[in-house]
């Protein structure tokens, strides 16, 4: 398959004819998708609809490399984990792919990345090694091509500064961090933004009492003066993220599609009900595209989701979520 044809993806009918494809290629290339396919009884015979595809438990990531192609790895990223816990790891054979799903998903949601002066608050992802999103957000600042472009790293006055320069001249500014960070900005400064986008990227990392989604929101739009908080979500083991422009409710781009399944019964996809979120990320084609995540979510009608908390027995790790 050309890869470049899963970003001229322009209807469902056209992402499920490419979701089977990939189907079929991980089916043949990825052993340990392979044998879990063998454990279930499902082989590309059984696979009729999208629904049929079987989804890959994401802890596999723990301990097997996961990869559908013999090409040597370019980068491995890992989960940022908690003290004790395995984390996962994520093999990437191209990185061009990786950069092809993250640049144009954000063009997708937000338009041309050079447009924004990109400034990074994430200190517990620049701390330590083989994080994807700081990958991703170190790319943006360097597309972005803006002098104040950077990361912040417990640079609070000098933050403070740029954000109220850079917005009262007008210029658009992404302010992408990990939520204690936020909260830390803006209990020592106060903001009345008009040309921001504040966007959160997860839970407190074990230095806060973590917050329901909606009491973060609302100390941060006070905070920083905005009437929205944005969200990204997105995890070691995806190539592709989801972007939430307010009230918590997230989309996917076109390459990408989210499902909930029973929380009794993994094997069943089911609708208009709280479940356990599948992820299908057809960017993720040398590895796995079909991943049964621990997070707990709703799907609306109008295909966006919500993430609702994670199972109980799931160690709280680097994804975007906030536990109930």
């Amino acid at each position: 398959m050309n890869l470049d044809s899963i970003f001229t993806i322009s209807s469902a009918k056209d992402f499920e004819q490419k979701a089977l494809e990939v189907f079929q290629y991980q089916f043949d290339n990825n052993t340990v998708y392979r044998s879990f396919c063998d454990l279930l009884y499902k082989h590309p015979a059984d696979i009729k609809k999208i629904e049929d595809i079987p989804f890959l438990p994401i802890e596999f990531f723990k301990s097997k490399t996961i990869l559908s192609t013999a090409g040597k790895h370019e980068a491995v990223f890992s989960s940022s984990g908690t003290t004790g816990l395995k984390t996962s790891k994520h093999y990437v054979t191209d990185l061009s792919v990786y950069e092809s799903s993250f640049r144009k998903a954000f063009h997708h949601f937000y338009g041309a990345i050079e447009d924004y002066c990109v400034l990074g608050l994430l200190p517990s992802y620049l701390e330590r090694q083989g994080s994807s999103l700081i990958y991703m957000v170190n790319d943006f600042i360097l597309q972005s091509r803006h002098p104040e472009s950077g990361f912040y790293l417990n640079q609070y006055e000098l933050l403070a500064e740029k954000l109220h320069t850079l917005d009262s001249s007008g210029q658009k500014i992404l302010l992408i961090g990990v939520s204690f960070a936020l909260l830390d900005l803006i209990e020592k400064h106060s903001f009345d933004l008009q040309h921001t986008v504040i966007m959160e990227t997860g839970g407190m990392k074990g230095r806060r009492k973590e917050l329901v989604r909606s009491e973060l929101h609302s100390l941060l739009q006070k905070g920083f003066g905005v009437s929205q908080i944005h969200s990204e979500y997105g995890m070691t083991e995806l190539l592709s993220q989801a972007y939430s422009r307010g009230n918590g409710r997230f989309f996917t781009p076109p390459w990408m599609k989210v499902f909930t399944r029973d929380t009794e019964d993994a094997l069943t996809l089911i609708q208009n009900q709280n479940g356990g979120i599948n992820v299908i990320d057809l960017a993720n084609y040398n590895s796995c595209s079909f991943i049964a995540t621990q997070d707990l979510g709703k799907i609306y009608n109008d295909g966006s989701f919500e993430v609702l908390g994670r199972f109980d027995s799931s160690d709280i790790r680097g994804c975007n979520l906030l536990v109930l």
